[in-house]
């Protein structure tokens, strides 16, 4: 078996507190989220999280989570305590009925959870997962209708994998990949055709094709109905998943390639990077004439 994980700095200690984050989140004030919840909020949209498992039971997680799939085990405890997941599951729609104030990019969709990665008994080394659990987690989802797939993890190039995502992508879902930390692209997800690549935005120019949208200290949801910062390009590739489902929730038969040429075409600068901007793509949108505002 081969083995992936998932791209996002090691886990640390939450926090719980009673004053408002909102202002924190930096990834909606500079993607300009805030006014594309104006007009759609995700509703309608299920997202597939592969990924570890989430907490649940988080408030701003309350009513946002469809359905959930352990593809590694049994342990429901365990399933409750991993933190890369709930980090993600935060990013893309928390639901912003928490006294914290804190709120995800697509607050009405709702996610799926396929648990693949998991924590070894050291947490510290980060969550890990293989070609067995990943492959088995894929095969699910081709049997979902999620429309929107988020895939923050990755590693070496495995035919198996890439022949199960390519029929998820062939299902014109859109599929969302973290770029690693090291920048290659030739392993997976990121090598398979039709994938939406996210990088952390930074000064240095994207490869061709790939996204960049915020990812360092991003404030999120962490298990035990915490809140923390955390950097990593999981974290952007969550922030583009969930601008996905905005776009999907205005036109729900939005090719896939459309909404990446859109994403990419209408990239803004923000603190001198160019990154997504959920306000310029979903405006674009609007002004095409397509779908309704949900």
């Amino acid at each position: 078996l081969q083995n992936f994980s998932v791209h996002a700095d090691r886990p640390r200690a939450s926090r719980r507190s009673g004053s408002p984050y909102v202002e924190l989140e930096r990834d909606i004030a500079d993607t300009g989220a805030a006014f594309a919840q104006n007009l759609t909020r995700g509703k309608g949209v299920d997202i597939a999280i592969v990924d570890t498992g989430v907490d649940t039971r988080h408030p701003a997680l309350r009513g946002r989570i469809r359905d959930v799939h352990n593809l590694v085990d049994d342990d429901a405890s365990a399933f409750q305590r991993d933190a890369h997941g709930t980090e993600v599951a935060g990013i893309i729609a928390g639901n912003g009925n928490n006294r914290a104030g804190f709120i995800g990019m697509a607050p009405a969709a709702t996610l799926s959870i396929f648990k693949a990665c998991w924590y070894p008994a050291d947490r510290n080394a980060g969550a890990r997962c293989n070609s067995f659990t990943l492959a088995k987690a894929l095969a699910a989802v081709i049997d979902s209708d999620a429309k929107v797939v988020n895939l923050s993890l990755g590693g070496p190039a495995d035919p198996l994998l890439s022949r199960l995502l390519g029929r998820i992508v062939s299902q014109k879902r859109v599929v969302v990949a973290a770029m690693p930390p090291d920048g290659s692209l030739d392993g997976f997800p990121d090598d398979v055709p039709g994938v939406m690549i996210v990088r952390v935005s930074g000064t240095s120019i994207a490869p061709p094709g790939v996204l960049s949208a915020p990812g360092e200290d991003i404030l999120t949801t962490q298990p035990d109905g915490g809140y923390d910062f955390t950097s990593g390009s999981s974290m952007a590739a969550a922030c583009v998943s969930g601008i996905a489902a905005l776009l999907t929730s205005v036109t729900p038969r939005l090719d896939p390639r459309v909404a990446s040429a859109l994403l990419l075409r209408n990239s803004r600068i923000s603190h001198g990077m160019l990154q997504v901007s959920a306000a310029a793509a979903i405006a674009a949108l609007r002004s095409s004439g397509q779908g309704q505002l949900n």
